[in-house]
């Protein structure tokens, strides 16, 4: 599995992928003119094969024609000496004497058998072609045995016989064994595994040492072969492997074909002209394998260290220590320490700012805390004042000012008791200003219920100012029209919609119809508290005598809950 998340990693960018192609780059001239080389040397190789190839046919072929010609000289040895009675006893002896010859054959002017060194089957010659050019006029032939002359392939060469007045006189033919003809395969000077075949001018091999070794000899190979003194062309066997063939003339009508395999892709022949290149495309595969494995040993495997090492500082953890990078390179090592330096001086730092945070939360608790002090002075100073007066309307007043002025002392109070100084719980929050409210203007001749609904919203102080202080108007609005005149029920809902969020404050009435006209203060700051919040005011009546205040406004965004703070422990740990 980790060998597949590395080879996962491998990407062309890499280090071992960057290496790998500058190395490739330094060395592509060396393997480029190896290359070359390999192929020059080839050539020249191939070449040299060819012509040695061909020399090998031509003396195979002055081999067996110097054969033929020690026949022809012998025929015109025996020529005057093969009449009488003992004609065929020593035609005879000579076959015995000298291998290679089937049999001696006298032929008299009409083509008959006037003796032999072997029996023949009898009638007459003269119709042969062979024995007609003999009698007009050709010295000496040489031709394709007849088949009821020999059981086995042979050439036919005849001497013609002439007496002083150069009258014809029939001929002297000696029968040889085509095998006698072949040259000897196993000679040095051969390419390995050639074969021989004799072949006639019509591309008809006579004889050949291994049928398959062979293919049909191209058109008009005898005249080429003739004029050139040897040829060689190439082609497929009946096996279907590729092999060179190299053709001389021997006699007459008959020539000597060598076939020897084509030079294969490994072949001995072909990788010693091909170590040029074989050589630096070894050292360059090895280079290259040296460079990967010296890379991810070296290198690539301690920066995936030092990068495990470096995600586990991003997630906070800086107590970790790479001890593995003491093993690794000195610039590893030396990257290493970095980091944990890097980590020690995060840690330090991230104390410092921990260490400030909770000063200047403290700080700011505590100024949340005097605010709140000095409101509650500022709103026992106007109580103080609201019972040294005995206007009705001034009294009123100054409670309207109290509420509000409370409201602002319990949004103090609810920033430096909760968890967040820059976030409250509105739901808590309107339970407290609703209780806070009811129980400071009720008459406690009279029982006032309060209903409560609300969803959880986490609010800045920023928007709940103005949201408390609406509902601060809208309950004292019900307090006095509504509640002052007889028992009923307080009911508050808040809820959130999506992108939108509602307050709705609704009492019971007084029992007489609601007046929902009129440009008090109480309905202007309440205009002004909606347009800060970016919403709107909507009262209207309701189905239970009294009044409905709505404030219709955008859902304030909730910011992430911050993540727990985390105090820095001295406590180091390895990876």
């Amino acid at each position: 599995m980790r060998a597949m998340e590395r080879l996962a990693r491998v990407s062309l960018t890499g280090i071992r992928a960057r290496l790998g192609a500058a190395l490739a780059l330094a060395l592509l001239p060396v393997l480029l003119l190896g290359a070359a080389q390999a192929g020059l040397t080839f050539q020249k190789d191939a070449d040299e094969r060819r012509a040695t190839l061909a020399l090998a046919a031509e003396r195979s072929a002055a081999t067996a024609r110097a054969r033929m010609e020690s026949a022809q000289v012998l025929l015109q040895t025996l020529s005057p000496q093969t009449v009488g009675l003992d004609c065929a006893q020593r035609l005879a002896g000579i076959t015995t004497q000298l291998p290679g010859y089937d049999n001696l054959i006298r032929f008299d002017a009409i083509g008959r058998v006037n003796c032999a060194a072997a029996s023949v089957p009898g009638g007459d010659r003269r119709a042969d072609d062979w024995f007609v050019r003999l009698q007009y006029g050709e010295p000496n032939i040489v031709v394709r045995a007849p088949a009821d002359l020999t059981d086995r392939p042979g050439l036919l060469a005849a001497e013609a016989v002439r007496d002083a007045q150069g009258h014809f006189g029939g001929a002297l033919v000696a029968i040889i064994d085509i095998g006698a003809l072949r040259p000897e395969l196993n000679d040095r000077a051969l390419p390995q595994e050639t074969q021989m075949a004799l072949v006639d001018g019509r591309g008809r091999y006579v004889l050949r040492t291994d049928p398959n070794a062979f293919a049909d000899p191209p058109f008009g190979f005898g005249a080429q072969a003739r004029a050139q003194g040897s040829i060689i062309f190439h082609g497929r066997d009946a096996n279907r492997q590729a092999r060179d063939f190299s053709v001389a003339p021997l006699a007459g009508d008959f020539f000597i074909m060598l076939s020897t395999p084509s030079q294969g892709l490994w072949s001995w022949a072909r990788l010693n002209p091909l170590s040029s290149i074989l050589f630096p495309l070894l050292a360059f595969t090895v280079a290259l394998a040296a460079v990967w494995v010296v890379t991810e040993r070296v290198v690539v495997r301690w920066l995936h260290y030092l990068q495990r090492i470096a995600e586990i500082y991003a997630k906070g953890r800086f107590t970790v220590r790479p001890v593995q990078a003491d093993r690794a390179p000195p610039e590893i090592r030396e990257l290493a320490h970095a980091l944990e330096g890097m980590a020690d001086a995060i840690t330090t730092r991230d104390a410092s700012l921990l260490a400030s945070i909770d000063q200047k939360d403290a700080l700011m608790r505590e100024i949340h805390h005097r605010v709140k002090n000095n409101l509650q002075v500022i709103t026992s100073l106007v109580n103080m004042q609201q019972r040294a007066l005995s206007d009705p309307s001034a009294r009123a007043a100054m409670s309207d000012m109290r509420h509000r002025i409370g409201a602002l002392a319990l949004i103090y109070r609810a920033l430096y008791q909760g968890a967040d100084l820059k976030r409250v719980d509105l739901r808590q929050f309107l339970s407290d200003l609703i209780g806070q409210l009811i129980t400071d203007g009720q008459d406690y001749s009279r029982t006032v219920r309060t209903v409560l609904h609300a969803d959880e919203l986490i609010i800045d102080p920023d928007k709940l100012a103005p949201l408390a202080l609406f509902a601060v108007e809208a309950i004292s609005n019900a307090q006095k029209h509504a509640l002052a005149v007889k028992e009923g029920a307080l009911h508050v809902d808040f809820s959130v919609d999506g992108d939108e969020a509602q307050l709705v404050i609704a009492d019971e009435g007084s029992g007489e119809a609601p007046v929902l006209t009129g440009e008090g203060v109480g309905r202007a700051l309440m205009t002004a508290f909606a347009r800060q919040l970016r919403g709107r005011v909507e009262l209207a009546a309701n189905d239970r005598g009294g009044v409905t205040a709505r404030l219709v406004f955008p859902t304030p965004a909730a910011d992430a809950v911050p993540a727990p703070k985390v105090r820095v422990k001295r406590n180091r740990s390895v990876a």
